[in-house]
C-alpha cells in the first residue's frame, strides 16, 4: 500500500476522504477487484485499504470488456474506472455491449474539477451525452455527504430489473474532500439479480395448461437463463415435463447438450453442416414455444424466420418491454428462475401422460438429428487437411474441455464456431460470446475478466486474426496480472464474415477484407507469453494440452482455411 493511501484514512474512521468512502462502499457491496488504470487515482489509492485488487488494463475499451466478462462469471457487478475525456470515450463500446447483453457493470468515471466546469478544461467532455445511449443510469456526484448514496444508486440501477451498466461521474477535486456522510449505509447490493420478481400466478397457470396440452412443445433458452441463475430450474422443468430444449447463441450452456431432450443451439447458423440442421423440423412443427430470457433478436431468430407463424408463444423475461416485442405471447414478466420453478410446480399438478408417452419419440428424433449431423459434418470435423479447418479445431477442443471449462469466443465467426461445434457438458456451463453488439476484439479481454472471476477453472478463448488485431496489447496485461488463459487465433488472413457477407450481398468484396501475413505467436512471445504456430492437425492436441498446463497465457496461432465458413443459414445456395 502506498504512503498516500495510508495517509488518506483507515477504514470506517470518521475523518475520511470521499475516495475512501467510495472504496468502503465498494467493499460493502462485495467488490474484490476493479478494472482500471491510475485515474481516478484517489479511488485506486484508497481501494487497497479494503483489499480491493486493481487489474490495470492497457486500454479502456478492453477494461470495460474485462469487467463484463468478470460479471458474467462471478455473478457480481463488474467495476471499471476511467479518466475523463478520451479514456471515457473508449468505454462506450464495452458499455454498449453490456447494455444490450444485460450485464451489470458500474463505471466510475473521473470528471474535471468542479470549478472548471464549462470552461474548456483539459479533456472536458459532456459525459452525460456520451453515455446516454449505452447505460441505464448516468449521474454526477459532487456533494461529499451523498457519496455513499450515489454508489448505492449506481449498484441498484445495474442489478435491478434488466441488468445493465451504470455510470457515476466523480469530479477529481471532490474525491479528496472530507466525507461528511450524513448516515452510514449497510446494504449489500453487488450481486445480481438483486430483486427477484415473480411472474403473475394466473399466467403461470395459463402457460402450464398450454404446455401440458401441446402436441409439439419447444423451449428456447436465452442468455437470461444464465443471468438469472436459472439453469438448474430449467433442467428440472425439462425432465419433469419431458420438454425438448434448444438455446440461442447466448443461451448456450443453459442445458447439458448431451441430455436426450437437448437440441443444441437453434439460431442463425443452421445450414447444412450446422449441428441443429437436421432438427429444424422440430422447430417448424412446434405448436407451443416457451421463450426464456431472450430478446428475440435478429441473430437469435435467424432474422425472425426461425419459428413457425402458427405457434403459440409463452415468454419469460424480466423486462416487460421484451415480452411480445417480436412474437405476441403469454406474458410471464419476472425473474426466470422463479418463473421456471413456479411453472414446474404448476405442470406437476396436470396430467403429463401425453408428454411422457411422446418422450421416447422426441428423444429419438433428437438423437437421429445429432447422428445425421455427426455423419454429414465428419468431412470437416475430422479433416486432416492443411490449412486446418476450424471445425477440426473445435473437435480438438471438445476432446480437452471439461464441464468446468469456461469457453470464450470473440464476435463474428469465432462465436458461431463455438456455438455450433462445441458441446455443453453440464447444466449451466459457461460459453461467453459478445453477442449484445457483437463487436470484434472482445474475446481476449472478456476471457481475462472471466479468469479473474474464476482463477481455478480453465479459460479458453477463440478469436480470429481480425478480432485479435484489436487487442494484442492486453497480452501484456495477462502476463503482468498473472492470468493464464489459452488463446487460440484462427489465422486465415481474411476478415471472413465481412468478405463472405459482401460476396452474398454484392457479388464482390472490398480489398479491406484481406490481411498481410502476421505471426501472432511471435507477438505473444515478445509480450513474455507463450506462443506456438500450428499448421498441422497432429500438432493441435499436444499444443492444447501443454497450454492448459501452463502458468502463462499461451497463444496458439492456427493456420486455418480461408474458405471455411460457419453454416449460416443466410449463406445457403451462395457457396
Amino acid at each position: 500500500m502506498s504512503e498516500l493511501a495510508k495517509k488518506q484514512a483507515a477504514p470506517s474512521l470518521p475523518n475520511t476522504s470521499v475516495a475512501v468512502a467510495i472504496a468502503e462502499s465498494l467493499h460493502r457491496h462485495g467488490v474484490e477487484v476493479t478494472f482500471g488504470q491510475s485515474l481516478p487515482s484517489a479511488i485506486q489509492l484508497a481501494n487497497p485499504l479494503f483489499g480491493i485488487r486493481q487489474i490495470a488494463y492497457r486500454a479502456e475499451n478492453a477494461g470495460g470488456v474485462m469487467a463484463d466478462g468478470y460479471a458474467r462469471i462471478s455473478r457480481k457487478v463488474g467495476v471499471v474506472t476511467a479518466q475523463n475525456g478520451p479514456a471515457a470515450t473508449l468505454l462506450v463500446a464495452p458499455l454498449a455491449e453490456a447494455f444490450k447483453a444485460s450485464i451489470p457493470v458500474v463505471a466510475l468515471v473521473q470528471e474535471v474539477a468542479r470549478n472548471t466546469y464549462d470552461k474548456n478544461a483539459f479533456q472536458e467532455l459532456d459525459h452525460f451525452a456520451l453515455f446516454s445511449g449505452c447505460a441505464k443510469w448516468v449521474r454526477r456526484v459532487d456533494r461529499a455527504s451523498r457519496a455513499e448514496d450515489y454508489i448505492d444508486m449506481a449498484f441498484t440501477a445495474a442489478t435491478t430489473g434488466r441488468p445493465g451498466p451504470a455510470v457515476l461521474l466523480c469530479p477529481a477535486d471532490f474525491l479528496n474532500e472530507f466525507a461528511d456522510i450524513a448516515q452510514k449505509r449497510s446494504a449489500k447490493l453487488g450481486v445480481f439479480p438483486l430483486d427477484r420478481v415473480a411472474a403473475d400466478p394466473e399466467r403461470i397457470e395459463e402457460a402450464a395448461n398450454l404446455l401440458a396440452n401441446a402436441k409439439a412443445p419447444l423451449v428456447v433458452a436465452g442468455g437470461g437463463v444464465h443471468l438469472s441463475g436459472a439453469a438448474d430450474a430449467l433442467a428440472a422443468l425439462q425432465d419433469a415435463a419431458s420438454l425438448p430444449v434448444a438455446t440461442t447463441n447466448m443461451g448456450k450452456g443453459a442445458v447439458d447438450e448431451r441430455h436426450p431432450l437437448s437440441l443444441g443451439v437453434a439460431a442463425n447458423a443452421m445450414g447444412k453442416l450446422g449441428s441443429t440442421y437436421h432438427l429444424k423440423p422440430m422447430i417448424d412443427h412446434a405448436d407451443v414455444i416457451l421463450l426464456i430470457g431472450t430478446r428475440t433478436n435478429q441473430n437469435g431468430t435467424d432474422s425472425w424466420t426461425l419459428y413457425p407463424k402458427g405457434a403459440t408463444f409463452i415468454h419469460i423475461d424480466v423486462d416487460g418491454n421484451e415480452v411480445g416485442r417480436n412474437y405476441e405471447a403469454v406474458r410471464l414478466v419476472g425473474d426466470a428462475k422463479l418463473a421456471l420453478e413456479a411453472l414446474t410446480v404448476a405442470m406437476s399438478k396436470r396430467d403429463l401422460g401425453a408428454r411422457r408417452s411422446a418422450r421416447g419419440a422426441v428423444e429419438k428424433q433428437i438423437a437421429d438429428g445429432k447422428q445425421a449431423f455427426a455423419k454429414g459434418a465428419r468431412s470437416v470435423t475430422h479433416s486432416d487437411s492443411s490449412p486446418i479447418r476450424p471445425e477440426r479445431v473445435m473437435t480438438a477442443l471438445n476432446a480437452v474441455m471439461t464441464p468446468d471449462t469456461i469457453m470464450v469466443a470473440d464476435a463474428s465467426y469465432s462465436s458461431l464456431w463455438v456455438t455450433n461445434y462445441l458441446v455443453s457438458q453440464k447444466v449451466g456451463q459457461r460459453f461467453l460470446t459478445p453477442r449484445g453488439l457483437a463487436g470484434l476484439g472482445w474475446g481476449l479481454p472478456m476471457a481475462l475478466g472471466a479468469k479473474v472471476a474464476s482463477s481455478d477453472k480453465p479459460v479458453i478463448c477463440l478469436t480470429g486474426d481480425g478480432g485479435f488485431g484489436h487487442c494484442w496489447a492486453e497480452m501484456e496485461t495477462a502476463r503482468r496480472m498473472k492470468l493464464p488463459v489459452v488463446l487460440i487465433v484462427l489465422n486465415n488472413g481474411v476478415l471472413g464474415y465481412q468478405k463472405d457477407a459482401e460476396d452474398v450481398k454484392f457479388g464482390d468484396h472490398t480489398d479491406a477484407v484481406f490481411f498481410e501475413n502476421v505471426d501472432h505467436a511471435a507477438i505473444a512471445r515478445a509480450c513474455g507469453c507463450e506462443g506456438v504456430r500450428i499448421d498441422r492437425v497432429e500438432d493441435l492436441q499436444p499444443a492444447l494440452a501443454k497450454a492448459l498446463a501452463s502458468d502463462r497465457l499461451t497463444l496458439i496461432d492456427v493456420i486455418t482455411d480461408p474458405q471455411a465458413r460457419p453454416p449460416i443459414t443466410w449463406y445457403e445456395g451462395h457457396f
